[in-house]
């Protein structure tokens, strides 16, 4: 069978371009749609969104100050409550009016804002880690996060890297750590500003998956989110928690067939609603 291509695309948003990509057609079975951790893209799901798309259409979108697309005039306006609604802008935009969501670290919490936006619209979800903060940590990752001023010695571009190594999963060729590397660079000065509004939302996260509607499920990966995810359980409502220690950071591109098969069995499950 024909592999679908990835095509990619703009429409307008509330600042200008929202960009995203594209993969197969609409379907009798709910769209996919992939939604990427920060300072990151929709590029995170360009090897991925052709195996989804075989028999349904599968959409990975940027959110607004992220890879192509424009970013919100201040920071004020970089919330999850706006990448949620930069989401359905695409979706309305493309006609898709029924769909499947996958969230990445910050896309768990746009994800999961987005399926309470228009909860009729929505079948299941997949977050990818949950990230589950205390109120006592919150302040400590937004110092972790802060954005490190540009100098000369390129300090912000040493640390970012080592963060990139440091993370690096089984399978993560230098090759895919670069490309990492280059798209936390794409967002200039605000490349912060989805880590500040994943932090600041952490308490309205909870709240969220204690009363969504769908049935999601939570992927805990070995990864720097692992804590937060096991945090989980008790906050689920209609869900499970399952663990792929096997996976890390750079699973997608290394282990992407088997993580396509995976999402496609969650989603297809009729037993599951």
């Amino acid at each position: 069978m024909h592999q679908p291509v990835v095509t990619r695309h703009f429409t307008d948003g509330l600042f200008g371009q929202l960009h995203y990509r594209l993969a197969g057609k609409v379907s009798s079975k709910p769209s996919i749609v992939c939604l990427h951790m920060v300072p990151k893209s929709s590029r995170s799901y360009q090897h991925v969104l052709p195996l989804l798309a075989r028999d349904r259409l599968a959409i990975a979108i940027d959110y607004p100050g992220y890879g192509e697309s424009s970013a919100p005039f201040d920071e004020s306006q970089a919330s999850i409550e706006t990448y949620a609604h930069a989401v359905w802008q695409v979706l309305k935009h493309l006609g898709v009016t029924y769909v499947d969501f996958v969230g990445y670290h910050t896309g768990c919490m746009v994800s999961v804002r987005a399926a309470h936006l228009y909860p009729k619209w929505v079948n299941k979800v997949i977050n990818i880690a949950a990230p589950v903060f205390l109120e006592s940590e919150v302040q400590t990752f937004c110092d972790m996060y802060a954005p490190i001023p540009l100098d000369e010695q390129g300090t912000r571009f040493r640390i970012m890297w080592e963060r990139v190594i440091q993370h690096r999963g089984p399978g993560m060729t230098l090759q895919m750590c670069a490309d990492s590397m280059a798209e936390n660079l794409r967002a200039g000065e605000a490349y912060e500003w989805g880590h500040m509004a994943a932090f600041h939302h952490a308490a309205q996260y909870i709240q969220d998956i204690q009363t969504l509607p769908h049935r999601l499920l939570v992927m805990n990966l070995d990864d720097d989110m692992r804590a937060q995810s096991e945090r989980v359980d008790v906050y689920l409502n209609n869900g499970l928690r399952k663990d792929y220690f096997q996976w890390s950071t750079g699973f997608l591109d290394a282990f992407t067939q088997d993580v396509a098969t995976e999402w496609l069995a969650f989603f297809d499950d009729k037993t599951l609603s």
